[in-house]
């Protein structure tokens, strides 16, 4: 795909995507795909997809109690448990207001880690990262920012989120659809959206504006992009996701670049 190589312009040491198909295929790719990379937030993703499993599983109902009083485990991955942007601070009541937190996924993880008895790490490789086959992904730190991992590998994922295998399709449906709807909320690095609308540990786009995915996507995409200068975004109505990973830091570059490109790969499936 040559939307691709716009890549090839970022100001990124190092950059690397591919776009995978609703059927798995990967429709084109460009960089150096097996390097790892930092993934930041885009950890978030991973944690939240060992977490519906740990559900189906019955290791926690997603109304399990976890976090502040009164919080739940639906509560931290919709981020609305109330918890500060990087502290255990409670700065609302559960369900009343989108705070996004690295803090509540490290809760999370802690929770699940609790309820199955083994660290989280470890679970997240033996419930999503072994059977996807995801061999140079591995959590290095938090769950909700700790993870590394290369294209070739997120392709597996992003296969698995059309077409999942690992979770019954009801499941991934349910947390792809806004929790706690018309709460509003700052979207890190794009400032204050009403409604700030969240799934299940997925972003999704609805009608944000500014939105680091592009005009093109649709109001269905979901996701989630990373400090670190990453992205992986599912579009339903394209048929379609799209994985980036770089090693230059999210900023003004990335608010620039990043909708633009995603508008020209969405064209050039369009195109066939």
């Amino acid at each position: 795909m040559r939307s691709l190589e716009r890549i090839d312009q970022w100001p990124a040491p190092h950059a690397a995507a591919a776009v995978v198909r609703a059927d798995g295929t990967v429709a084109g790719s460009h960089g150096d795909t097996a390097r790892t990379f930092r993934l930041a937030s885009v950890t978030k993703l991973l944690t939240a997809y060992a977490a519906l499993i740990a559900v189906e599983e019955g290791v926690v109902e997603l109304d399990t109690p976890a976090g502040p009083e009164g919080a739940t485990i639906r509560h931290l991955l919709a981020h609305t448990a109330g918890l500060g942007f990087d502290s255990d601070r409670v700065m609302a009541p559960p369900g009343t207001r989108r705070m996004y937190s690295n803090a509540g996924f490290q809760v999370l993880g802690d929770a699940l880690a609790e309820h199955s008895g083994i660290p989280f790490a470890e679970y997240l490789s033996e419930a999503v990262l072994a059977p996807l086959g995801m061999t140079s992904t591995r959590l290095a730190g938090s769950p909700g920012a700790g993870g590394v991992s290369s294209v070739d590998d997120l392709v597996r994922f992003a296969a698995e989120l059309q077409a999942p295998k690992l979770l019954d399709p009801a499941t991934l449906r349910a947390a792809t659809t806004v929790a706690f709807p018309g709460l509003s909320g700052v979207l890190p690095g794009l400032g204050h959206q009403k409604p700030n609308d969240w799934g299940l540990g997925f972003e999704i786009r609805d009608s944000k504006s500014p939105h680091w995915t592009g005009a093109g996507s649709s109001p269905r995409t979901f996701g989630h992009f990373g400090q670190s200068g990453t992205f992986l975004w599912v579009d339903p109505d394209a048929a379609a996701a799209c994985v980036v990973l770089t090693d230059l830091d999210f900023g003004p570059w990335a608010i620039e670049a990043w909708p633009p490109f995603t508008d020209a790969v969405l064209a050039e499936l369009r195109a066939g």
